[in-house]
């Protein structure tokens, strides 16, 4: 069985559903072929947030960028990993994407405050360029298609529920003053929508990735784009070295589809394939550490392409953060946030700290992978904290204790998911880190918190660096003496 499409796209994250929903206003047939039961990848599972410099948004919040400063920007980020028409390809294209975005019904809003990663780069801002997609009514998509998309990771949900977009996250993890009154306006605006929870427990608000998916699957259903759901790629089909179509399979059988224009593959990464990582990641490595859905990325369209003869590039580098495995749970889950908060350090089995915790998640993935190949004891790292920071703050799984004490966590967590001791030494034994170099850690953490200044890693010494942080905690965001201490890996 054949089938002819102009544009045959794999995979139904948000690259993938945006380039469908483009060819078919460029007056192209569009077909989309995705191989799990759900749609939306890893996109629908993350925070949505895209970096735009120069974008429509910026100056309503009074910030000016330029192309030239983005441009050196990334340019010094990538190293001379990427090449200098591709480094201008996307900052000149960004902006005109984000207003795409927002006339096919899926608007994006600068966050004024939230900076660049690196700010030492010049070139860097303080802020405006990450742009937050606005809340997406679930009602436009519908029951039918929201049971389509893959939820999100319940780290993103208050009490498994509610969804929450960037802006309320911050406001809530830095204790803003208006926190309470956004978190009461977000369980009251949910309890209160009792029509939509009739129908299903999924919140009505969709924020974050959810949003993005959301609406580019609304988009994709205005314009009868076929989606086939639960269709593996198994191959691309060649001729004269020209792509010119796919084999999947469907329904159990295969079927050639012929794509008159283009086939694009946009399904992600290799972090699911344990072979790919081996041939090509850092060691130790192991595909269960991973935050994104199981059973997706596993490279297929990656080995398709270089069949066909793509070349491959980066293949050793990750776009990563750390994780933590939590019982029941189908993922290990990722801390992008938490530790920038005051009252925590991240330690490796020698007790030392190693890094800025702080700091961007991938930057600690990377310092993850290079202290343990010098000592041999960064992976698993433990994140170690106080009962100050216990009753303030939530972690992983954990919500500040003030709102569910230690007697009402699961029994079984105890020593699985986080550890305890009255003394650094008890919990040292207990997670098997050396004791007296966590004692000194500890010691001389808490002679930073007490003058503001890390010297050792500079944590909270740029504007990325305090965002997440809490704006009542002296003397800074990032800072505050360790005291009665648990840990989590």
């Amino acid at each position: 069985m054949q089938q002819d499409f102009d544009v045959i796209v794999v995979g139904s994250g948000a690259g993938a559903l945006l380039a469908a929903i483009r060819a078919s206003d460029e007056g192209l047939k569009a077909l989309v072929v995705e191989k799990a039961p759900l749609a939306g990848g890893t996109s629908a599972i993350s925070g949505g947030g895209i970096w735009i410099p120069d974008n429509h948004d910026m100056p309503k919040a009074g910030l000016r960028d330029s192309i030239d400063v983005a441009f050196g920007y990334v340019k010094a980020c990538a190293k001379g990993l990427a090449s200098d028409d591709r480094v201008l390809a996307y900052v000149e294209t960004a902006r005109h994407m984000a207003r795409y975005l927002a006339q096919i019904g899926i608007p994006y809003r600068c966050m004024p405050h939230y900076s660049d990663y690196y700010p030492a780069i010049e070139g860097a801002l303080p802020g405006g360029r990450t742009m937050d997609p606005v809340d997406f009514n679930a009602a436009r998509l519908g029951l039918e298609g929201l049971s389509l998309m893959r939820p999100t990771n319940p780290g993103q949900l208050i009490f498994g529920r509610m969804n929450i977009n960037a802006v309320q996250a911050r406001s809530m993890l830095a204790r803003e003053r208006k926190s309470k009154w956004t978190l009461m306006w977000i369980m009251g605006r949910y309890f209160l929508d009792y029509p939509w929870r009739r129908k299903t427990r999924r919140d009505r608000r969709l924020t974050g990735g959810q949003a993005l998916v959301g609406g580019l699957l609304t988009a994709l259903r205005q314009r009868n784009i076929a989606l086939w759901l639960n269709t593996p790629l198994e191959s691309l089909i060649t001729e004269g070295g020209c792509v010119t179509g796919v084999v999947v399979q469907k329904d159990g059988q295969a079927l050639r589809l012929q794509a008159r224009q283009a086939v694009i593959l946009g399904a992600g990464g290799f972090e699911r394939n344990q072979e790919m990582r081996e041939q090509h990641l850092p060691k130790p490595t192991d595909q269960g550490w991973t935050a994104t859905p199981p059973g997706g990325n596993t490279g297929e369209a990656i080995r398709a392409g270089a069949a066909a003869g793509a070349q491959l590039h980066l293949m050793a580098h990750t776009w990563g953060v750390p994780t933590m495995e939590v019982p029941r749970e189908e993922k290990f889950r990722p801390l992008f946030v938490e530790r920038s908060l005051p009252g925590c350090m991240v330690v490796n089995a020698r007790g030392e700290r190693f890094l800025n915790e702080s700091g961007p998640y991938p930057e600690f993935q990377q310092a993850m992978f290079a202290n343990h190949a010098k000592t041999g004891g960064a992976i698993p790292a433990w994140i170690v904290f106080d009962a100050g920071f216990r009753a303030k703050y939530p972690i992983g799984p954990l919500m500040p204790g003030a709102a569910v004490p230690d007697s009402r966590l699961r029994k079984s967590w105890l020593n699985t998911v986080y550890w305890k001791g009255e003394t650094l030494e008890e919990l040292a034994s207990q997670i098997g880190v050396d004791a007296a170099g966590l004692v000194t850690s500890a010691a001389r953490m808490t002679e930073f918190a007490r003058t503001g200044k890390d010297l050792d890693f500079d944590r909270g010494g740029n504007v990325f660096d305090r965002y997440y942080g809490d704006v009542h905690a002296k003397p800074t965001p990032t800072w505050r003496r360790l005291t009665r201490v648990r840990s989590m890996p």
